[in-house]
């Protein structure tokens, strides 16, 4: 399947999502319009467990569509931020794993993004960072807030403040990524850990994607409270049933997602 500036693709229980916005994957409105419509497929298709995210060509994400910057006056500038973080806190609380694998530049707004995400494979080469200053503006997807949760207030208040590009080696040393596979591997090893996830009960993957988000947005003493609620609720599913059974009869599982 193809939206504008944006494709993609399922393969048993795995979508890949590709950014396609040559030259450099830049964040257009109708690139981000394109994602959300892409998500809303995700969402609706109970064959899909996992998703990988990542951009097509030497690029990941390049960063927001500057040109579209110059039309901009306060008022469309909030707005215009409101609609990041709208497309991002979904991406952030999506009932299925969102797995970014950064190929490339991933700059601003895609780094913005990628820290949407759920889980970041990168390759070593790869150049990230937030570079808005540089422009005399700021991050406005969500960057100020995502960023001292991966990698700490001072980090990421240097990384913002200065400009810093960083490539992936140190993007990994300070949490900001997960694993570093070569720049042809990358995609490939998403998927297998795409593949992995998909073999879960989607139930079960659901609702530990809600408990941690939860404990990160309200903290660890309602993160906990969610956590015996959702643990709860995963008693009365059929999968819980399967699990068990199939543990003590010493055989793989088969969820139906029930």
């Amino acid at each position: 399947m193809s939206y504008p500036n944006v494709k993609l693709s399922k393969e048993n229980h795995v979508a890949v999502i590709t950014i396609d916005h040559q030259p450099a994957n830049a964040l257009n409105q109708t690139t981000l319009k394109s994602l959300g419509e892409a998500l809303d497929d995700l969402a609706s298709d109970d064959q899909v467990k996992a998703v990988v995210l990542t951009g097509e060509g030497r690029f990941f994400i390049a960063g927001a569509d500057i040109k579209e910057f110059t039309e901009l006056d306060e008022q469309k500038a909030v707005a215009v931020s409101e609609v990041g973080q709208q497309l991002f806190n979904r991406m952030e609380t999506f009932s299925k794993p969102i797995i970014a694998a950064i190929n490339g530049a991933c700059l601003g707004g895609g780094l913005e993004l990628a820290m949407a995400c759920h889980i970041r494979y990168a390759a070593p080469e790869a150049k990230m960072g937030l570079p808005e200053l540089n422009l005399g503006i700021m991050p406005g997807y969500g960057g100020t807030q995502r960023l001292p949760l991966l990698v700490g207030r001072g980090k990421a208040t240097e990384l913002i403040l200065t400009s810093q590009l960083i490539d992936g080696e140190e993007a990994f040393k300070i949490g900001l990524v997960d694993a570093l596979f070569p720049v042809e591997q990358v995609v490939e090893e998403a998927k297998k850990l795409a593949n992995k996830i998909s073999e879960k009960s989607a139930i079960s993957v659901k609702l530990s994607l809600d408990a941690i988000h939860h404990g990160l947005l309200h903290g660890v003493e309602a993160g906990y409270k969610q956590e015996a609620k959702l643990f709860g609720q995963v008693f009365t599913t059929e999968d819980r049933k399967e699990g068990v059974a199939a543990f003590i009869e010493k055989r793989k599982p088969n969820f139906t997602n029930r």
